[in-house]
């Protein structure tokens, strides 16, 4: 006799003798007459024990608890009616049917459990843990399948699109560009070491050169930096790349590579196309190169309002090169002082001075309480009402800086105010995709008196600013380079690359790297492109916040089956640990740590 899964029988099997196996969800002993719950991945069934049945089967059923492996067998029949009530559970598949249970086999007895798997439970150290028994319970069963179901579906449009899954190595090379990489000791070569890749950003290009034209990847991926919610030191990228190409074959390429990942994982047909829009507008109404478009409070430049203000903290700021800017939180007047001094410390954490606001308590602006309207004119103040479109009840919050610093601390701002007016709440199932372009090439450091890539030193300037870059110039230099964004959320990012030996070498003289060290760092690729390299590009998708976002998740712990915690440790497995002494002899190493600890 085939064994069934827990969600197949219907009223349709009445009668058949089927045989389950599957983990006991819930226990009940109504008057010696057990009942369980059976689960497996499926789903659950009911299985009633009665004495007149199987007495020995009813017997050992009394000494069953949560979480056993048992094999029940037994007759299919309707769920009967008690008192004239229907027991028929409408909420199950199985509601109609109980299995009537003639043989009972425990296969597996469990221990007391840590905690219960039908709860929700805020201590995720807890869970993690014991993830074994953390990913028991339905909804991580479904973010599995859920992701299994994502991960095919882009397998499955890359592969009708023409492009091959080619593998990269995991033991590759460190380079001095973007996050902190994980090393790995050679044995065999005392001294040296290997990076775990941060991207196959290097291989997926050599494959370009080598002709295989259109490349995929399900990537894993390793950057050793601070974590968060959706950032773990171990993820997973959806990576293409492809000859041949410019940013909008790219772009219709994801865009349909999306769609068919939320067809599958969610259900549902999202709109295409999607809006774009340059990374200067982004910044300049959202304060984001992510914008989480699902709410207003745009931001408003006031700079020409307050150019000759008397109040020299706005003026001063517009002299020295700078910009005023503002945002109406519509209806937030009423905002306590402890959301006040959230608010300033967001503020002041990202560079501000302190904050300047107004509270509309009226139409009169004798009316609004502020520090600075004292110090606006008449004109001033009627200009702000209009431009603001301010009305009794509003929230006015100022930002007087260089102007992408204003535009950063106002998109800070923004993403709170919103959050305490929770103006997102209902807002679940709206899916705002846009992409986010012309990123800016370099980024000055003041802190180092440098250049730094935006993206990585391989990104393609615009053609208008190839010359800029090629003669030194490199304020203002823009990417071919491109992010696609939902919800306020980051899904990829890709660009055009650089495939012209001469090019990538003025790109590596922008970034203060010398000839001898891009020699020694980028060699096999510089050489590369002295054979006939053709022009391409790519992007690469995070594929955990993907399934993250249609999964309705807030972590991307919540769709990985073993992640890290926070601090970057497996608490299940108590790792990262300490290596034997042996094995650092093997890779000559010397610990510092140990000998600490051995004082």
């Amino acid at each position: 006799m085939r064994t069934h899964h827990c969600n197949e029988l219907r009223s349709d099997d009445d009668g058949q003798i089927v045989t389950l196996i599957g983990w006991v969800n819930s226990a009940r002993d109504h008057g010696g007459v057990i009942f369980i719950d059976l689960r497996d991945r499926e789903g659950l069934t009911q299985c009633v024990f009665r004495p007149e049945e199987s007495a020995e089967s009813a017997e050992l059923s009394h000494s069953l608890r949560v979480e056993d492996v048992v094999s029940v067998t037994g007759k299919v029949e309707p769920r009967p009616e008690i008192d004239g009530k229907s027991t028929v559970n409408p909420d199950l598949p199985t509601g109609e049917i109980e299995v009537a249970a003639t043989s009972l086999a425990i296969v597996n007895k469990a221990e007391v459990l840590p905690f219960q798997l039908e709860k929700e439970l805020s201590n995720e150290d807890l869970r993690l843990s014991h993830r074994f028994l953390d990913l028991r319970r339905p909804r991580m069963t479904q973010n599995l399948r859920t992701r299994h179901l994502v991960t095919k579906a882009a397998r499955d449009y890359l592969d009708a699109n023409g492009y091959i899954e080619v593998e990269t190595p995991i033991l590759s090379k460190s380079t001095p560009e973007g996050a902190r990489d994980f090393l790995v000791p050679s044995r065999m070569h005392p001294g040296s070491f290997y990076a775990l890749p941060q991207a196959p950003q290097q291989y997926k290009q050599l494959l370009m050169v080598a002709g295989v034209e259109r490349y995929f990847q399900i990537a894993r991926c390793f950057r050793d930096e601070d974590l968060r919610a959706d950032r773990q030191p171990e993820f997973t990228q959806v990576d293409i790349e492809s000859s041949f190409t410019d940013p909008d074959q790219i772009i219709d390429l994801v865009e349909g590579c999306l769609a068919a990942m939320f067809r599958a994982g969610r259900g549902i047909e999202i709109p295409l196309p999607f809006e774009r829009m340059t990374w200067h507008e982004a910044m300049n109404r959202f304060g984001s190169d992510k914008p989480e478009r699902r709410f207003g409070m745009e931001i408003e430049d006031l700079s020409e309002l307050f150019a000759e203000s008397g109040f020299k903290v706005f003026s001063g700021a517009v002299k020295n090169g700078g910009v005023v800017k503002a945002i109406n939180a519509k209806g937030f007047s009423g905002i306590t002082t402890g959301q006040v001094d959230k608010l300033t410390e967001i503020a002041v954490n990202h560079g501000a001075k302190g904050l300047a606001y107004i509270q509309v308590r009226g139409v009169d602006p004798e009316t609004w309480r502020s520090p600075i309207t004292k110090f606006f004119s008449d004109e001033e103040l009627t200009g702000l009402q209009e431009q603001l479109h301010i009305e009794e009840g509003d929230l006015i919050l100022f930002a007087a800086d260089k102007w992408e610093a204003a535009c950063e601390i106002l998109g800070r701002i923004r993403l709170e105010c919103a959050a305490m007016q929770q103006l997102l709440e209902g807002k679940e199932n709206v899916f705002d995709f846009l992409w986010v372009k012309e990123f800016p090439l370099l980024a000055y450091d003041d802190e180092e008196g440098r250049w730094t890539a935006v993206h990585h030193p391989f990104t393609r300037p615009i053609e208008a600013d190839r010359q800029k870059l090629e003669s030194g110039e490199y304020e203002g230099l823009r990417a071919q380079a491109y992010d696609v964004v939902l919800n306020g959320h980051e899904l990829g990012g890709g660009s055009i690359r650089i495939h012209e030996a001469d090019l990538q070498a003025c790109m590596f003289k922008a970034l203060g790297i010398t000839e001898e060290e891009s020699r020694a760092e980028f060699g096999h690729i510089l050489d590369a492109f002295q054979f006939g390299a053709p022009p391409h590009g790519g992007i690469a998708l995070g594929l955990d916040r993907i399934v993250m976002l249609i999964a309705g998740e807030h972590s991307i712990r919540e769709v990985i089956a073993f992640p890290k915690n926070n601090k970057g440790a497996d608490l299940m497995t108590s790792s990262p640990a300490q290596a034997a002494p042996n094995q650092l002899r093997d890779l000559r190493i010397k610990s510092t740590v140990r000998e600490k600890k051995d004082e």
